[in-house]
């Protein structure tokens, strides 16, 4: 029988008796979420900032693709004995998300998907990926060395400072990177792929689309509509993929209304 040897790295915050996983976007990690998961604990979540494989404190592998994400949910959720949980989304996260209520429907409570829908996607990182392999931190020495290298690559100040949370300080006092790059190059398409809903999921979903975005159109909402029995999409008002943070303050009242529900 196979047995699974690696378990994913969390940041557990609140002592709730409801458990709510959070799910980051490709090249983030659970930290990314501390301070709306304070919030949440505040309400009487249990809340696990989760790092999926290849990001963040979690494992390394070769195998890189949405069922296999979604297989680490399951046995993160066994781990810990959580027959049934919140699980929220971002971007990638949203996407994992969809394929564990896809194949373990009966251990999902609600779901909440931030800013994706599930089709396939465009690859956008090409640049970011470009970039980040790039960087020589066997010759930079501080995280200011580093952003102006990455500048070359990204012109965005604040997708550079995203990124450049996965530096820390190894145990040989080096820069290095918390994300497994040159897999996350070779898998780059696995991200971008679509889920194949091949049944009704009728798990309690919002989804969550920012004003600016283009990663939910009226396309994707048709879609959803066909893929989702019971689901609801409202809006972050002045906000583009990252509405979580751009308008923190509508994404926290939106998602707490619906946690409490």
């Amino acid at each position: 029988m196979f047995k699974y040897m690696r378990n994913l790295y969390s940041n557990v915050i609140g002592n709730g008796d409801r458990n709510l996983i959070v799910l980051h976007g490709f090249l983030g990690m659970g930290n990314n979420w501390k301070s709306h998961a304070l919030n949440w604990a505040k309400s009487g979540f249990k809340v696990h900032l989760i790092d999926q494989r290849n990001h963040g404190r979690s494992f390394w592998n070769e195998n890189f693709d949405y069922k296999v994400l979604s297989k680490d949910l399951f046995f993160y959720l066994e781990s810990l004995k959580i027959s049934k949980t919140i699980i929220l989304g971002h971007s990638m996260g949203g996407k994992t998300a969809m394929q564990f209520a896809l194949n373990y429907n009966d251990r999902v409570d609600k779901l909440i998907i931030v800013d994706i829908s599930p089709r396939e996607y465009p690859s956008k990182h090409k640049k970011i990926l470009e970039g980040l392999y790039k960087l020589n931190l066997k010759k930079i020495e501080t995280r200011k060395e580093s952003d102006v290298f990455l500048s070359n690559y990204v012109k965005d100040f604040k997708m550079r400072r995203f990124l450049l949370k996965n530096l820390y300080w190894n145990s040989s006092n080096k820069l290095a990177l918390r994300l497994n790059i040159n897999v996350l190059i070779n898998k780059s398409e696995a991200v971008a792929k679509e889920i194949y809903i091949n049944k009704q999921i009728t798990t309690s979903t919002l989804f969550l689309k920012g004003e600016f975005s283009d990663y939910i159109s009226n396309d994707d909402i048709r879609l959803i509509e066909t893929k989702f029995g019971s689901f609801k999409i409202q809006e972050i008002s002045s906000s583009g993929h990252w509405l979580h943070v751009e308008n923190p303050i509508n994404f926290m009242d939106i998602t707490s209304s619906f946690l409490k529900s």
